[in-house]
């Protein structure tokens, strides 16, 4: 999700056709990941190649992740997105935090995990706060996708 939002945050920056049929298909790469509580997981089990379905448990950081990346292509009235901010409004948190259990970093694939604590406060929040200035604008992109 990380890896997608960014490409796709980039690909606005330089002024990219969000059109473009390479652009809309990780657009439908994402949309295909979403789960059916509305928001987007993956855990270390990815990188085996035997692995089909490599999303155990939605996360607040790999959903916010998937959200901007789908905004910084215009999205911002698809339902996938509208699902995915309802997943991050009534997911569990204690204050600022959203609850997260799952590693949301790799140190070295199939090696090692990370966990950035702050990744469920601070990515969340910028999803959700981007989700309410596009819908709340005129334009349903921003300039950069960032």
């Amino acid at each position: 999700m990380y890896g997608t939002w960014s490409a796709l945050s980039a690909l606005n920056a330089v002024g990219e056709d969000m059109q473009a049929p390479y652009i809309r298909k990780a657009v439908e790469w994402l949309k295909s990941r979403q789960r059916f509580d509305g928001g987007w997981g993956e855990d270390g089990a990815s990188y085996w190649d035997n692995q089909k379905d490599f999303c155990k448990a939605s996360t607040p950081s790999q959903t916010s992740w998937a959200l901007l990346g789908l905004m910084a292509t215009g999205d911002v009235d698809d339902d996938s997105v509208k699902r995915g901010v309802e997943y991050l409004i009534k997911a569990p948190r204690t204050g600022p935090k959203w609850d997260e259990e799952y590693y949301n970093a790799v140190g070295f694939p199939k090696v090692f995990y990370l966990r950035y604590h702050g990744y469920s406060v601070f990515f969340p929040i910028w999803a959700l706060s981007r989700y309410r200035n596009l819908r709340d604008s005129n334009s349903k992109t921003t300039p950069y996708g960032i």
